[in-house]
């Protein structure tokens, strides 16, 4: 699958094998990327640089088990609106986007105008969240939970092209 020419601009096949190495443990030394990847420790630091810089690399964090730290319930949320005024969704972006249970959101076709991932510690918890984010909101025609029985896989990594089979 070819990447499209805005991602790829500027990507080469040891950038691409510096974000696979990346996206699995982004704690890996410069020095020890490089010897994987046939580059200096600088030459990996600079192309991680340029990368954060260009919006490759957006950031750099920890994946938190939720029960793990008192948030056992996540649930998934189809948010419907009444009006697709820009004033009113970028308040509802805004407001999704502010809140701490929220994990990520994303705007959708289909029959709802978001989806939500959320996690808490309680039912009572969410309850909480929809007075909160929904029932507050006078835009939100309705909204549909979907409660998480169990997490088969969660990830942020993104598919690389094989660099060594596609163009970049």
């Amino acid at each position: 699958m070819l990447m499209p020419e805005s991602a790829r601009d500027g990507l080469d096949s040891f950038d691409l094998a510096i974000l696979d190495i990346l996206q699995r443990d982004n704690t890996i030394a410069h020095r020890i990327i490089g010897e994987r990847v046939n580059l200096s420790a600088a030459a990996v630091h600079r192309r991680v640089r340029r990368m954060q810089e260009n919006g490759v690399i957006t950031g750099n964090f920890a994946v938190v088990d939720p029960a793990r730290v008192g948030q056992p319930i996540t649930i998934v949320v189809e948010v419907e609106v009444e009006s697709e005024r820009l004033d009113l969704l970028d308040a509802a972006r805004r407001s999704f986007a502010a809140d701490p249970a929220v994990q990520q959101c994303y705007y959708v076709t289909g029959d709802a105008d978001f989806v939500l991932i959320v996690t808490v510690a309680s039912m009572s918890g969410y309850d909480a969240l929809t007075r909160r984010l929904f029932f507050g909101n006078h835009n939100v025609r309705r909204f549909r939970t979907l409660v998480v029985m169990d997490r088969i896989k969660t990830g942020l990594a993104v598919q690389l092209p094989n660099p060594s089979r596609e163009p970049i």
